[in-house]
């Protein structure tokens, strides 16, 4: 393994890492080139051990992380990617923040996913309305990670999975739980799930989460973002079932991801052993 080492942020062999703090231009770019990013060291560790590995482009390792990351880096190294090194000042031109964590990947999009193909065999489906904050967008991933979740599906206004914050909040684990985007909800969402019973998480649900009794088939949870919930035309359909969380007076929502890592809670506890 053997590391190329750059000196110059105008560097073309950069291009890939540059100015990542801009959501519209890294949208049209990594649009474009058909890349996206990983940051962090648990999120390129992430990447090492994932379907996506081969699909490397480049890592850019900051010198200090070079001796610590050797074994991902020669994971990935080994499957095709370049292993680029540079100084902190180089890291921080190139990318337009300090990248104290000193690594960020860039690898080849994968082609969309079917959401029916996704959910054909999926026990267990987390489903996503509205979310356009990346952060909770990669929270959501890192619960669906933890709970056991099959796939995600996300309707068409959700942000991008694969932007760089998911991924890092996410801890890499958007690399691994399989995903697609569905049509307009709810006709897009029945359509993917087919004969699943599907519950709606909302405020006033007209069940607890935790009274809800285990059933044979596919269940999919379906949450919406913050503020907004769910749209109206989801809570409406009478083929979807709603459900709530009890709060306390005075408290009426929780952060989307929260709220989403409490219903799966409960939703899995026997699926993963503790129930």
């Amino acid at each position: 393994m053997e590391a190329i080492r750059i000196d110059d942020p105008d560097d073309e062999r950069l291009d890939d890492y540059r100015t990542l703090t801009d959501p519209e231009l890294r949208k049209r770019y990594e649009g474009e080139r058909g890349v996206f990013i990983v940051e962090s060291p648990l999120a390129v560790e992430a990447l090492a051990g994932s379907p996506h590995a081969g699909a490397t482009r480049s890592v850019l390792v900051g010198e200090r992380r070079l001796a610590r990351m050797a074994p991902v880096l020669a994971a990935l190294t080994d499957l095709g990617a370049t292993l680029y090194t540079a100084p902190a000042e180089v890291l921080e031109a190139t990318a337009g923040f300090a990248l104290h964590r000193g690594v960020v990947a860039a690898v080849d999009r994968p082609d969309p996913v079917s959401p029916i193909e996704l959910t054909s065999s999926a026990g267990l489906v987390l489903a996503v309305e509205g979310v356009n904050d990346h952060e909770n967008l990669g929270a959501l991933f890192r619960n669906a990670a933890a709970f056991g979740v099959d796939a995600v599906l996300l309707d068409p206004t959700c942000a991008d999975p694969w932007y760089r914050r998911s991924v890092r909040v996410s801890m890499g684990h958007v690399l691994a739980v399989p995903h697609a985007r569905t049509g307009p909800w709810p006709d897009g969402l029945l359509a993917a799930t087919g004969d699943a019973r599907v519950l709606a998480l909302a405020p006033a649900g007209k069940t607890t989460v935790a009274s809800l009794r285990p059933r044979s088939g596919p269940v999919v949870l379906a949450v919406g973002a913050e503020g907004p919930g769910l749209t109206d035309a989801v809570l409406a359909h009478p083929a979807i079932e709603t459900v709530r969380i009890p709060m306390a007076r005075g408290v009426d929502s929780l952060n989307v991801a929260t709220a989403a890592a409490v219903a799966l809670s409960h939703l899995t506890a026997s699926r993963i052993g503790e129930g």
